[in-house]
C-alpha cells in the first residue's frame, strides 16, 4: 500500500459520494483519481484496468459535459432509464469488449489476470457510460462489478483498492436509492 494508493482511494471515494449526489464535480475529481489508478495498474500489472483508466478519463471528461451541459435545454442530464434495445446492445458490446481485450492480454502481455480483469474492465466502460448519460441501471451493475473487483484486487494484494471497492460497493446501493427516489419523483 502505497501513498499514491491511499490518495488514489481517497480521491475515489469523494468522488462516488458526489456522484450519488449528483454532483458534477464527481466528474474532475474522478479524473484525477484515475490518472494516479493508471499508474498504479500498471505497477500492478493489471494492463487491462490501466488501459481502463485511460478511457475513463475520456468518459470523466463526457460525464462533465453531459452532467453540466447534456440535455435538450443544454442544462444538463435527469436520471432516466435504458430501453431494452440498449441493454442489449450494451450487454453484447461488454461481451465483445471482454473477449477481444482478454485475447490480447491473455496472449500479448504477463498480465495478473487477464480474463478477468478484461471482462471486469469491459463491463465497466457499459457502466461508466450509463453513469454519464445518468442510467439507472449504471448502478445495479456498478454493484456487480464492485463486488468481483474486491475479489480480483484482494489477489493481487492491493488491499486498500480491495476495500475501496467494498465502499463502492455500499456507495453504489446507495446511489441505485437514491437515483430510482429522484427518478420516481421527476416523474410524478
Amino acid at each position: 500500500m502505497s501513498s499514491l494508493e491511499i490518495l488514489a482511494a481517497a480521491l475515489g471515494t469523494w468522488a462516488v459520494w458526489l456522484t450519488v449526489r449528483q454532483n458534477p464535480w464527481c466528474w474532475p475529481i474522478g479524473l484525477v483519481m484515475v490518472l494516479l489508478y493508471a499508474w498504479i495498474f500498471f505497477e500492478g500489472k493489471l494492463y487491462s484496468n490501466m488501459l481502463l483508466q485511460g478511457v475513463y478519463a475520456a468518459l470523466q471528461l463526457y460525464g462533465w459535459w453531459q452532467w453540466t451541459r447534456g440535455g435538450e435545454q443544454q442544462q444538463g442530464l435527469q436520471v432516466s432509464r435504458l430501453s431494452t434495445r440498449a441493454l442489449l446492445l450494451s450487454a453484447t458490446l461488454g461481451s465483445a469488449g471482454a473477449l477481444g481485450l482478454g485475447y490480447l492480454m491473455a496472449s500479448f502481455t504477463d498480465a495478473a489476470a487477464p480474463w478477468q480483469d478484461a471482462a471486469l474492465s469491459a463491463f465497466s466502460l457499459v457502466a461508466q457510460v450509463w453513469m454519464a448519460q445518468k442510467r439507472l441501471e449504471c448502478w445495479p451493475l456498478w454493484v456487480v462489478l464492485d463486488l468481483l473487483f474486491v475479489a480480483l484486487f484482494l489477489q493481487q494484494g492491493l488491499y486498500l483498492t480491495a476495500g475501496l471497492y467494498a465502499l463502492f460497493t455500499v456507495l453504489a446501493i446507495s446511489g441505485w436509492l437514491t437515483w430510482r427516489r429522484d427518478r420516481a419523483l421527476a416523474t410524478v
